[in-house]
């Protein structure tokens, strides 16, 4: 059994990210390693990275780069070529130029946004277009494309950690060829430290946390599609997905009602805007009870809503 309409001081906290209150006092405890600085340096090279304190904040960086000017134009690709787009793309863009969702004649610079963890299909097209490219790899950590470039492709990449890890700040930049990571971060030497120890616990846990975080996906999914939902984008092996997108069908006419209903529970959502589709929370730190929970509260709200 679980409580539907709990009491508002009594719900339970699901997010997006793996991050959890008991988090706060297992990171502070953690010893000092300089696990992830060897890891780093071994996937991205020696020097060619850095740590920001979120990924805002490395896409900021990577901006600085270009000498933009007010009327310049930066073009945001995504992988679903949908018009959703979180705000904290287009806000740090627009502190330096304008933006669009089209390439154009007019276009100075390429965002790709690997979507979800789903990378960009498109890569080497656009490459080969010779234009700039800043690759935003926030929820796309683990993922890769056939290619196994994802994050090579443009001049940098960017990454966000809370997206897979339990922490609350951190990401990365990262400088492809001719490029330097030279750049100048607001992190405090004390946030530097921290990062280090937490993502150097976390990485070396790195082959338990995908298996786990596969196999929540995979009963997700299978407990979702028995209730008529099914998966936004193909799996494939080689993707790590940073949430369950479910494609709605139809069932449920009033998704943004969804998401507040949702929330009443403690379980944070969202609509993907410009679809009939939504996404909900699908990682490592969740059990099979968590998922049933997140199944019986919307079939409520299915019933609900069919009933009045």
């Amino acid at each position: 059994m679980f409580v539907l309409h709990p009491d508002p001081f009594l719900l339970p906290a699901y997010r997006i990210s793996p991050f959890q209150t008991m988090h706060l006092a297992q990171n502070a405890a953690l010893e000092t390693n300089d696990f992830a600085s060897a890891y780093f340096d071994q996937r991205f090279g020696k020097n060619q990275w850095q740590y920001t304190l979120n990924g805002r904040e490395a896409i900021r960086l990577a901006l600085q780069n270009y000498n933009l000017q007010p009327t310049d134009l930066v073009t945001i690709l995504t992988t679903s070529e949908n018009f959703y787009i979180s705000s904290c793309v287009t806000k740090t863009i627009e502190a330096f130029c304008q933006w669009n969702r089209t390439l154009s004649s007019a276009t100075k610079l390429i965002l790709v946004n690997h979507e979800f963890g789903y990378p960009h299909p498109e890569m080497e097209k656009l490459k080969a277009s010779g234009l700039p490219i800043i690759e935003d790899c926030c929820t796309t950590f683990f993922s890769q494309d056939v290619q196994n470039k994802v994050g090579q492709y443009g001049d940098f990449s960017t990454y966000s950690f809370p997206k897979f890890f339990p922490i609350q700040i951190g990401g990365l930049i990262v400088a492809n060829s001719g490029y330097s990571t030279s750049l100048t971060s607001q992190m405090s030497p004390i946030e530097k430290q921290y990062l280090e120890k937490v993502m150097s616990y976390y990485l070396m846990q790195s082959s338990d946390l995908l298996s786990q975080r596969k196999a929540n996906f995979d009963y997700a999914h299978q407990a979702f599609q028995s209730l008529g939902f099914s998966l936004r984008f193909p799996k494939y092996d080689h993707v790590v997905p940073s949430a369950l997108l479910l494609n709605n069908h139809q069932q449920i006419l009033d998704l943004p009602l969804l998401k507040d209903y949702l929330a009443q529970h403690g379980i944070q959502s969202s609509v993907f805007y410009g679809e009939d589709a939504f996404f909900i929370p699908c990682h490592q730190n969740l059990c099979r009870a968590d998922i049933d929970y997140f199944v019986e509260v919307i079939t409520a709200f299915k019933q609900q809503t069919i009933h009045g």
